[in-house]
């Protein structure tokens, strides 16, 4: 079974996802940020594919995917730092990372080598859903990949059903449909939260943009499996010595 979904169904509750940009803040941190997060007992891991023009994110992960391009990171140089990871990492891994540097690789050719190191999961912030239905699901599902879909509070009730018929693993639900970035607060996306919760969904939800303390960490999680966080998490690693000091220092932050 796809560490995704095992994940799930052992863990109903208040599950913790952290997000960071491959490459940064130095080219070989991939495998010893993952090492502390295994080691602290983190979830689920999302690693950003760094892209020149990210779309849908906020000034912190767009400092990071820069420098990490800077730095050399690639596509192809990140499956290479993952391919012993599963000797060591148990956690679930998810790529996230937009369709430009995705499609140069090749679809298939980036499915077959996400299988082949251990990844479980893709996140693609600019894929259609029609595409996905029609050209990228069928491929993915050969490979027993999740490609994971991502809600926001604009999205309708019909893509929202469709959504869930359709894909497996967990829905990516956006706390709001700006930009990532650190929030102080939930309390108006609280009713979003609720609606969503109340559609009874056949997949779980996880809570992701503007995640960064207690409060916004127990919002997220009253109406949903878990949050996710990034922004938070990668700035944090900018400003700390080691991934251990980071992880810590997110983790006294959300209180827990």
């Amino acid at each position: 079974m796809n560490r995704i979904s095992t994940l799930f169904n052992t863990r109903k509750s208040n599950l913790l996802s952290l997000y960071f940009t491959a490459g940064y803040p130095n080219l070989e941190d991939t495998l010893p940020i993952l090492r502390s997060l295994e080691r602290h007992g983190i979830d689920l891991v999302e690693i950003g594919i760094p892209f020149s023009d990210p779309m849908a994110d906020g000034p912190v992960i767009q400092a990071a995917a820069t420098q990490a391009l800077r730095n050399g990171m690639t596509l192809r140089r990140l499956f290479d730092q993952l391919a012993d990871m599963r000797h060591e990492i148990q956690m679930p891994v998810i790529l996230m990372g937009y369709l430009n540097p995705i499609m140069r690789y090749g679809f298939e050719a980036f499915c077959a080598r996400c299988a082949e190191v251990g990844v479980d999961g893709v996140i693609i912030p600019d894929l259609p859903f029609a595409d996905y239905m029609e050209s990228y699901k069928p491929i993915a599902d050969r490979f027993d990949l999740k490609i994971i879909m991502l809600i926001t509070p604009e999205t309708s009730e019909a893509r929202i059903r469709e959504i869930d018929a359709h894909t497996s693993g967990f829905i990516y639900m956006v706390s709001s449909a700006a930009i990532t970035g650190a929030q102080k607060s939930f309390e108006s996306r609280m009713a979003y939260f609720q609606r969503i919760d109340s559609l009874n969904l056949r997949n779980p939800r996880l809570v992701g943009f503007g995640v960064s303390n207690k409060a916004t960490f127990e919002a997220a999680t009253r109406y949903s499996r878990g949050a996710i966080v990034g922004s938070k998490f990668v700035q944090l690693l900018g400003e700390s010595a080691t991934p251990d000091e980071a992880v810590e220092h997110l983790l006294k932050a959300l209180g827990e």
